[in-house]
């Protein structure tokens, strides 16, 4: 399948699961902890500045939004989950939306990357979140966002450490652009 990145755009940021899309196009969902820079790497796998909107405070993606992709894909960006400065009530309400998005049926295949903040490490939640993917069949892959803000010992240490889970993990770098063509690499090798 052959992408044009040119023909990208917002397709809905759904607060209601009456508007996921229901197509059957393949799904490359986006999920992590709060400020882990989910939207940075959509920006950056898509060559875009300011399509998914990057925020310094955690817990501002309160909507599960959908990016049209060239007609033929969706990418999926899920809340952020752990810290948000938000109130409980708004928290369980976007918790609520995410698990009815990850148990609808959905008629098409679906392909996680699941990011996790490499200068941070795995979080309970993230761990919780594999186990789900797992538990369930869907194929994932780590993104191990942040990679620039470590040096080399540290960089060794977390990647082996996330590696010692059983997934591929990619290094990546918003700031750099690395691990762009490998993530791209493994979704189109889930594309077929």
């Amino acid at each position: 399948m052959r992408l044009n990145l040119n023909n990208v755009k917002l397709h809905v940021s759904a607060g209601q699961p009456d508007q996921f899309p229901t197509d059957g196009r393949p799904q490359i969902i986006f999920s992590g902890r709060s400020n882990v820079g989910k939207s940075s790497l959509i920006n950056t796998l898509l060559g875009r500045r300011g399509l998914a909107r990057v925020s310094s405070v955690p817990g501002k993606t309160i909507t599960i939004n959908f990016y049209d992709i060239d007609g033929k894909l969706w990418f999926v960006d899920l809340p952020g989950y752990g810290f948000a400065k938000r109130p409980r009530e708004e928290k369980k309400r976007w918790s609520a939306l995410t698990d009815a998005f990850l148990r609808a049926p959905y008629p098409g295949r679906r392909f996680f990357i699941q990011l996790i903040d490499a200068k941070a490490g795995a979080s309970a939640d993230d761990h919780a979140m594999a186990d789900w993917m797992n538990a369930v069949g869907v194929p994932f892959v780590y993104a191990a966002t942040k990679i620039d803000k470590l040096n080399k010992t540290a960089r060794e240490a977390r990647l082996a450490e996330m590696r010692s889970a059983g997934a591929t993990v990619i290094p990546f770098s918003a700031v750099t652009g690395e691990g762009r063509a490998e993530l791209w690499a493994e979704i189109y090798k889930f594309l077929g």
